[in-house]
């Protein structure tokens, strides 16, 4: 069964796609912050991560990412970056002319079907 660890702040995000993803067969975690998806990562390396541009700080997400990719054990797991941060008053701080680590981009409000797609799409048969 894969592992997809959901790192979001808003703890009805990660209820919800608990919920929809445990219901496609998956096993979930979850961790409220990047600093605490990075142990939790370093303790048992999930098969997906789905993680939130702003927690913590408005880029806490994006600095998680990076962190990935600087782990030797962690940087092949895939990513899936979730956020509302395109409508939100900090659009305009996120870096869009830097590279950023990730597999696939789903703005919030997520739409089940097209999260349960692209999980699909991005885990290993």
């Amino acid at each position: 069964m894969a592992r997809v660890l959901v790192v979001d702040d808003d703890p009805d995000f990660c209820e919800i796609t608990r919920t929809v993803l445990e219901g496609a067969g998956y096993q979930v975690a979850t961790a409220s912050s990047g600093d605490l998806a990075l142990a939790r990562m370093r303790q048992e390396a999930p098969d997906l991560v789905i993680l939130d541009v702003m927690m913590s700080s408005v880029l806490d997400g994006l600095d998680l990412s990076d962190r990935m990719q600087a782990d030797a054990h962690l940087k092949k797991i895939p990513i899936i970056m979730v956020s509302a941060i395109a409508s939100s008053n900090y659009a305009g701080m996120f870096p869009t002319d830097a590279y950023v680590a990730i597999d696939a981009w789903l703005s919030k409000p997520v739409a089940p079907q097209a999260l349960l797609e692209t999980v699909k799409r991005l885990l290993p048969k």
